[in-house]
């Protein structure tokens, strides 16, 4: 893994903990539908309450937009990063020794 990689995954929790946060922390649509609604609200509290709902759904919809960025940064650098050497000796030795079992059956089978 690369630094990069590493950074985007610990940035990519990071995002996806503070969307949580902020998708709980926002009220239903159905409050204060009844009956019986809060008579007692002032016209001061209202909008306290749909300024602090405006900021959480605008704070959703910025970390919804960087978990998406991440998201894809890091299946670009899966996709487009070169293999590593070790990778490489590891499937160079495996093919070697899949010549060598195919060479050991040929010798066997032309010995009988």
């Amino acid at each position: 893994m690369t630094a990069y990689e590493i950074i985007l995954g610990i940035l990519l929790i990071i995002a996806s903990i503070v969307m949580i946060i902020v998708i709980i922390l926002q009220e239903g649509n159905q409050q204060g539908v009844g009956v019986v609604s809060g008579g007692a609200d002032t016209f001061f509290s209202k909008n306290k309450a749909r300024s602090y709902d405006a900021f959480l759904a605008r704070a959703t919809k910025w970390f919804a937009v960087g978990f998406v960025v991440i998201v894809l940064a890091l299946n670009i650098f899966a996709f487009f990063a070169p293999k590593a050497d070790a990778t490489a000796e590891e499937d160079t030795s495996i093919s070697a020794t899949a010549d060598e079992v195919a060479a050991d059956t040929a010798a066997e089978t032309a010995a009988e």
